[in-house]
């Protein structure tokens, strides 16, 4: 069976049966749709985008539970009200609440210019940072539930980061020198920047800035070689840059939600460029960007298609050596549960002839999602109901609609101080190759987007051993190599405590490693970036298990990037360096970066 073919696989979704796979049956969202379900999901979706495709009952829900036990709370209304009237008199008096733990101290960079320590200025500024610590205190009601209070206190941030007066030009006194300074030309170029926003028809600066990154012109331009292709990925290999490689491949999967060049960005930005010119074989995983005829690939097609089927691949490709898997975000959250299985004791059914790899890293990839940061937020039975309606629709979730989500995570950053920069100070985003690639969203197929959210997010199956592959229960105790474990400090997405929980999960060697930065900034850390910094510690196989007060403590912090550190770790954990050989012609069916990776849609 030729499973370069994508059309082989299309065939097996369609219903037909590859030897291997398990009988794919018609869409089980439009099954059961009946015409008063088929309304509902309508009405739902047609009024989700107003509430930036959020669940308008889940947010109410929160909301009405606050409000009713503040309500039947009245000594708690009378410390809240002493409260509000403490901080009115401390915004009076230019005081703002530091003298205990409620007041917001001055670090917040929207107010760091000297001209916000003049009135009214600081009046408007102290005034602000009271109503936060008057709302983070406000949201901790004895009895609301520990997801609505939470959701309480975010919401409650997210209005306050909108109505704050570094938005407006009024109340902002960076912004009225800035005008003053150029003759209003700032607004001008504010408004046209608005329209063009507004109308879609962009300005002859964005065509420009548009036209900066290119993929596989100056982003993913490592080369390398496409060896393996299905219907779900491409596998990507690199040509060597060095004399002598390391015998053992770097097995690479990249989360599905995202496009995986964000670790072959520009050149001295890739991560696969500074691997492979360290003597490593690098394969890596490209995801497809899926359409409506994807809606039913599933969980299961997304661990065969995207990882077995691409690490049977790699490994064959690479003469049956044995391999470092390493996977970054949700790519390691699968990498994970791929690699649990193969690690049994009578490994993966069907994939007899793939043995475990020889270590496993995960980059900001979480496996126990009890508590998976503010992320979490949006995910509840309301939530996913709605997502449900978008999907079933579509067939898939868009890129754009997930992103909103994110954006909430960073609304200060990614929407008003944004918005404020460019349609008041009349500057655009110049971007750099990071924000190229953010822009470069890719979709997520009906079912499995379902399948994702309820397995790991809701029921948290894979850390409580109930997630099931291959017909048979995942278990993380049997990971038994060693594991390169790295978080990110600033991380909304996988926080570093979450992604820490896997040393309570397996008994293996882990070397936790964190680092400065966010869940991608964090990640692309090439040697020579300024103000980076890592604390690493290493866990013996079977050892007593560390706190992360105890890891703190004894972790030992460097400044610079961190590659350096890991590559040193795979290196020790590899064989002697043999002499390089170039890929041969006859396995390449296309040039890197690939066709999967060029597919985009206008939405």
């Amino acid at each position: 069976m030729d499973r370069h073919n994508p059309d082989i696989a299309q065939a097996a979704l369609r219903g037909q049966r590859e030897p291997g796979r398990a009988l794919k049956v018609a869409d089980p969202y439009r099954m059961d749709e009946t015409p008063t379900r088929k309304l509902d999901r309508l009405v739902q979706t047609g009024v989700s985008p107003a509430f930036g495709n959020l669940s308008p009952i889940a947010l109410s829900l929160a909301w009405a539970d606050w409000a009713w036990h503040l309500a039947a709370a009245p000594g708690r209304q009378l410390e809240l009200a002493a409260l509000a009237a403490r901080l009115a008199l401390d915004t009076a008096q230019l005081r703002d609440g530091n003298d205990g733990d409620l007041g917001a101290r001055d670090e917040d960079p929207r107010f760091r210019a000297d001209e916000w320590a003049h009135w009214p200025f600081s009046q408007w500024r102290v005034g602000f940072r009271n109503v936060e610590a008057f709302w983070r205190e406000a949201a901790k009601v004895p009895g609301v539930s520990k997801h609505h209070g939470e959701m309480v206190d975010f919401f409650a941030r997210q209005w306050l980061d909108m109505l704050s007066p570094a938005n407006r030009l009024a109340t902002n006194p960076v912004l009225l020198r800035h005008t003053l300074e150029s003759g209003g030309t700032n607004l001008v170029r504010g408004a046209m920047n608005w329209l063009a926003d507004a109308t879609g028809v962009p300005t002859q600066e964005d065509i420009a800035n548009q036209g900066r990154f290119v993929v596989g012109g100056n982003l993913a331009v490592t080369p390398g070689k496409v060896v393996y292709r299905n219907h779900l990925v491409e596998l990507i290999r690199y040509a060597p840059q060095t004399e002598s490689v390391h015998p053992e491949p770097i097995f690479i999967v990249p989360s599905w939600i995202m496009k995986y060049y964000i670790l072959d960005l520009s050149p001295h930005n890739s991560m696969v460029r500074y691997l492979v010119s360290q003597g490593h074989t690098v394969y890596m995983v490209s995801w497809r960007n899926p359409d409506e005829s994807d809606r039913n690939l599933s969980m299961d097609d997304y661990l065969e298609l995207g990882v077995f089927e691409a690490m049977r691949a790699a490994a064959h490709d690479a003469g049956k050596a044995p391999l470092h898997a390493m996977g970054y975000c949700l790519g390691g959250t699968l990498l994970a549960i791929a690699v649990s299985a193969l690690a049994r004791d009578d490994g993966m059914a069907g994939y007899a002839d793939l043995p475990a790899p020889r270590t496993l890293t995960l980059l900001a990839a979480q496996v126990d999602f009890y508590k998976p940061g503010e992320l979490g937020l949006f995910i509840d039975e309301g939530q996913i109901s709605l997502l449900d309606n978008v999907t079933r629709g579509q067939g898939f979730l868009t890129g754009k609609q997930m992103s909103g989500s994110f954006q909430f995570l960073h609304s200060r950053d990614l929407v008003w101080t944004r918005r404020m920069r460019e349609y008041l100070v009349g500057e655009r985003e110049q971007g750099n190759d990071l924000m190229a690639w953010n822009a470069d969203t890719t979709r997520l197929p009906a079912r499995m987007h379902h399948e994702y959210l309820i397995a790991l997010y809701m029921k948290n199956a894979l850390a409580n051993g109930r997630y099931v592959a291959g017909g048979r229960r995942v278990s993380l105790s049997d990971l038994k190599m060693p594991i390169f474990l790295v978080g990110t400090e600033r991380d909304h997405v996988s926080p570093w405590r979450s992604v820490y929980k896997l040393h309570q999960l397996t008994s293996a060697e882990i070397t936790f490693l964190l680092t400065s930065g966010g869940h991608n900034a964090g990640i692309v850390s090439p040697p020579g970036h300024p103000r980076r910094r890592y604390r690493i510690a290493t866990q013996p196989a079977q050892a007593q298990w560390l706190s992360i007060d105890e890891w703190l403590e004894r972790a030992e912090g460097f400044e610079g990037s961190w590659w350096p550190a890991w590559q040193g770790w795979l290196a020790r954990h590899s064989s002697e360096r043999v002499k390089a050989k170039p890929i041969p012609a006859s396995r390449a069916l296309c040039d890197a970066p690939g066709e999967y990776v060029m597919q985009r849609y206008a939405e």
